[in-house]
């Protein structure tokens, strides 16, 4: 994954988190959570589960706290052609 890739998905998955925070805690970790599994493809859940993998990840506190909660897609597999 590139580092303007993994850049993109910390600020997309950052701006989440913002969005949510005016939400009661524990409302806001689940919206963190739905919006990311409802709307971010597989691959991108994947490149995220990549980052948070990370000590400095540089993801927001509620996206952490949200990461359980966030469907982990199957390893790619690479096929042979």
């Amino acid at each position: 994954m590139s580092h303007d890739t993994k850049t993109k998905l910390v600020y997309m998955a950052n701006q989440i988190a913002t969005f949510f925070k005016s939400q009661p805690a524990s409302e806001a970790v689940e919206g963190v959570a739905n919006h990311i599994n409802k709307f971010w493809e597989p691959r991108m859940r994947r490149q995220l589960f990549e980052i948070l993998d990370k000590e400095e990840n540089g993801l927001d506190a509620l996206v952490l706290q949200a990461a359980p909660l966030i469907r982990k897609p199957e390893p790619q597999v690479n096929q042979a052609q």
